[in-house]
């Protein structure tokens, strides 16, 4: 009876020991105004011209990070519109857009590992986006940093 209770309390206890691994990927995430973010879902789609768009999601906010290509370089912010950063929060109070453009913010979008056969995209960024609209319920800059996107599928 002894080995019996004695084998069923080993049993157990090699039941109990299991490992919960979550993966993050894949991953888009950063500090927004220095508070940790990071989106449920993430997009990426190639236009025919070949520019990059990549597109997260958290709730009712969106960011858009666009580049001219796929290539693995830094893409500056501030200096065109074919590379922007936008962030988009959507609530009952209405829109407030915070964007980059020509003489608008500054930043960088940075690709490090552009998958063809697997169709993923890897890179980092950081941007100082401006209140577009001037919408008074947020301020003029929304400062974006340490932000990092893994393996963000292209569709």
């Amino acid at each position: 009876m002894k080995k019996t209770i004695l084998f069923m309390i080993v049993l157990f206890s090699l039941m109990s020991c299991t490992e919960d691994i979550r993966f993050n990927n894949p991953s888009f995430q950063g500090s927004k105004d220095n508070l940790f973010w990071r989106a449920i879902e993430s997009k990426a789609t190639i236009s025919p011209s070949g520019s990059l768009v990549i597109e997260a999601y958290s709730g009712n906010e969106v960011i858009t990070l666009k580049t001219t290509s796929t290539v693995k370089q830094t893409y500056p912010l501030g200096t065109s519109t074919s590379k922007t950063a936008t962030y988009v929060l959507k609530d009952i109070d209405g829109t407030i857009t915070f964007s980059t453009g020509i003489g608008i913010g500054n930043g960088q979008i940075i690709i490090t590992q552009y998958d063809a056969v697997a169709n993923t995209v890897s890179g980092s960024f950081k941007f100082n986006a401006k209140n577009i609209y001037n919408n008074p319920l947020a301020g003029d800059i929304l400062n974006f940093q340490q932000g990092v996107f893994y393996k963000v599928p292209i569709r």
